[in-house]
């Protein structure tokens, strides 16, 4: 509480990405564009799913809420990132910034959980096929995503709790484009090595939805040599697009979370990538290669759902 009372910065100061006009005229426009694109893919395939009752499986339906997630993560940091690119005063008030950060981990940690439930809903639906009815219900399926985002909210509150406990009463730039823990944390007027030892660990447990993402693959590649040619290739397909999706979001997540101290600057262009490409790569990912979804867009399109 004392801590609490000790704050008196009341505002941050974003370096962003860069300090040169045409740059941030052209990052304007291509994330613009690129967020744009981000709402319509994912939007795109959430109507889809919803209107097509062949697709009421469970793996869409974790898709579906894969879509919702990628939009918020997105929406988190990108219209903030845009509106700074073309003002010079690039600020933040505390409680946003708070909010940010919170809303930046849940959002993603939920993704990292569900990213884990999609790769077991493979295993299930690859190595014991009989039993997968009974095993990935739809009331299993709710459950799961409930699960996953309590999970994330309990991960966010850790970490935005560790964060203002913190006294700021010097510093107010942050040399980033949004709001997150270690940047934040960097500016507290006192002793933050404990403090960030526990952001750590916290973010670390994290990890652990990625061991069992690899258990999950390699006991499906692994079962993959009994299946016949045709099911074995329907199974790469779906499981390369969502290995290709883990691999895009965790790789950055690992690389940023996982330093107790690093060079921000050089994390600019990996926080880009995941907060920005990567809820923009999924739709194309998952849609591109499934003839399933593509076959239903289509369909939708000729019942004039989409115009």
């Amino acid at each position: 509480m004392d801590a609490l009372n000790q704050t008196r910065v009341t505002q941050f100061v974003f370096l962003g990405l860069t300090d040169n006009w045409v740059l941030e005229i052209l990052f304007f426009m291509a994330f613009s564009a690129m967020y744009v694109l981000t709402l319509w893919g994912n939007i795109l395939i959430m109507v889809t799913i919803v209107f097509t009752p062949r697709l009421s499986t469970p793996m869409y339906f974790f898709l579906s809420n894969l879509s919702f997630i990628d939009i918020c993560h997105s929406s988190v940091t990108v219209p903030k990132m845009l509106e700074g690119l073309l003002f010079d005063r690039k600020t933040i008030s505390f409680d946003n910034c708070i909010a940010q950060l919170f809303f930046l981990h849940l959002f993603a940690c939920a993704e990292i959980f569900l990213l884990t439930v999609m790769a077991y809903d493979r295993y299930v639906a690859i190595c014991a096929p009989l039993h997968y009815p009974n095993v990935m219900n739809m009331r299993v399926c709710v459950q799961l995503v409930f699960v996953l985002w309590l999970a994330g909210t309990v991960h966010s509150l850790v970490q935005t709790f560790l964060t203002i406990r913190l006294p700021y009463c010097g510093p107010n730039v942050i040399d980033s484009y949004f709001c997150d823990v270690p940047p934040v944390i960097k500016l507290a007027c006192t002793d933050t090595c404990l403090t960030g030892m526990l952001i750590v660990s916290n973010s670390g447990t994290i990890s652990l939805p990625f061991l069992a993402l690899v258990a999950s693959y390699t006991i499906i590649l692994v079962s993959l040599r009994k299946q016949s040619a045709e099911g074995c290739r329907k199974a790469l397909s779906t499981c390369l697009a969502h290995f290709v999706v883990v691999a895009l979001f965790f790789g950055p997540c690992i690389f940023i979370y996982t330093q107790p101290d690093t060079s921000f600057s050089s994390d600019k262009l990996v926080s880009v990538f995941y907060t920005v490409v990567t809820p923009l790569l999924n739709p194309f990912i998952y849609t591109l290669r499934n003839e399933e979804v593509k076959s239903a867009m289509k369909h939708l399109r000729q019942r004039q759902v989409f115009s």
